[in-house]
């Protein structure tokens, strides 16, 4: 299909007739998974204007704020790829001009489609990666395979983190409703710019991590809107991705751009449990005794395969994730 705009972004668009998902051409992201149905698309997209994180100039653009986050913020939307990185980056590298979570949140991808997939591809000069995301609908799911080849000589330590995140209306306080087959958990509260474990914190109190449920192979979790009655799901092989990291923003953050206006939930699953620097993610090595990294070996390639799924009803998750013909997959009622 051909380029789109999408909210005044360069974007691409596939669609069958029950769905259409959208990617923007900077940074990746998938911004739109629409059910056509009833019009909802779960995806967050925030009440700030958009804009190519190619033009992003601090000075020109001081409305998203003055930090390594800042490029980020001016074009996120949806479903963010954070890579290599999740999290922060270190002073030096904040220096050297690494954003938070990383290249792969502001790159620039070359897409191409047809018909009902597409494929994604970016280099991440700084990381010394090529990413490539292939996306292919099914029914009501779409399926996606992420390639990320390690160009380096050297063996390489990475946070891999897919950061899905919910938006208005679909996302509802006090409304809407959240499924995940978890094992363990942890709170991390905020200081000095950082997080650290808080054991028997109130949830409220930070970003919560959670170890999904070694005794199954495949994890997920199901956000459902009881207003639209629709719901939006993820599956994925646990062992890519064991952990699931769940952040909030409730109207609090005053600092631009948020400006005390935003509602949003992040359903982060992938290979880190918690949002640091690079340094802190090797010094913590694990969590629970599983790696809080994974490593992409010289000059080797890594795959990991998940879908995401849109449906009406409200699903059962884990044991309920039905494979029909065609590729299709959906949540069982």
């Amino acid at each position: 299909m051909p380029d789109i705009r999408y909210r005044g972004r360069r974007a691409t668009s596939i669609e069958n007739e029950l769905v259409r998902l959208t990617v923007l051409h900077e940074g990746g992201h998938i911004a739109e998974f629409l059910d056509k149905q009833s019009g909802v698309n779960p995806l967050w997209t925030p009440p700030w204007e958009s804009i190519e994180p190619s033009t992003y100039n601090l000075q020109q653009h001081p409305e998203y704020g003055a930090d390594a986050e800042s490029k980020l913020l001016s074009g996120i939307m949806g479903h963010n790829l954070c890579m290599d990185i999740f999290g922060g980056p270190s002073a030096e590298e904040a220096a050297a001009g690494l954003t938070v979570h990383g290249e792969a949140s502001v790159a620039r991808y070359e897409v191409a489609s047809t018909g009902s997939e597409l494929t994604q591809r970016a280099n991440l000069p700084q990381a010394q990666l090529r990413v490539e995301r292939r996306i292919a609908l099914a029914g009501r799911a779409a399926h996606i395979i992420e390639t990320v080849e390690n160009l380096a000589a050297t063996d390489r330590p990475i946070a891999w983190t897919e950061h899905v995140t919910l938006g208005p209306p679909f996302l509802e306080k006090g409304a809407t409703q959240f499924r995940a087959p978890i094992a363990k958990s942890e709170v991390l509260i905020a200081g000095n710019g950082d997080f650290e474990l808080y054991t028997n914190a109130p949830v409220s109190g930070g970003f919560t991590t959670h170890l999904m449920d070694p005794a199954l192979d495949t994890a997920c979790f199901i956000a459902w809107s009881p207003h639209s009655q629709v719901a939006l799901g993820y599956v994925w092989t646990r062992a890519d991705f064991p952990w699931l990291g769940v952040w909030e923003e409730n109207y609090a953050r005053t600092g631009a751009p948020w400006n005390g206006r935003t509602l949003t939930r992040g359903m982060e699953f992938g290979a880190s449990p918690m949002p640091e620097s690079r340094r802190q993610m090797i010094e913590r090595g694990s969590l629970f005794a599983v790696p809080a990294f994974r490593w992409i070996p010289a000059r080797a390639s890594v795959e990991v395969r998940y879908s995401t799924i849109i449906q009406g009803g409200i699903p059962s998750c884990p044991a309920a994730v039905k494979y029909g013909g065609n590729g299709e997959v959906r949540f069982e009622n």
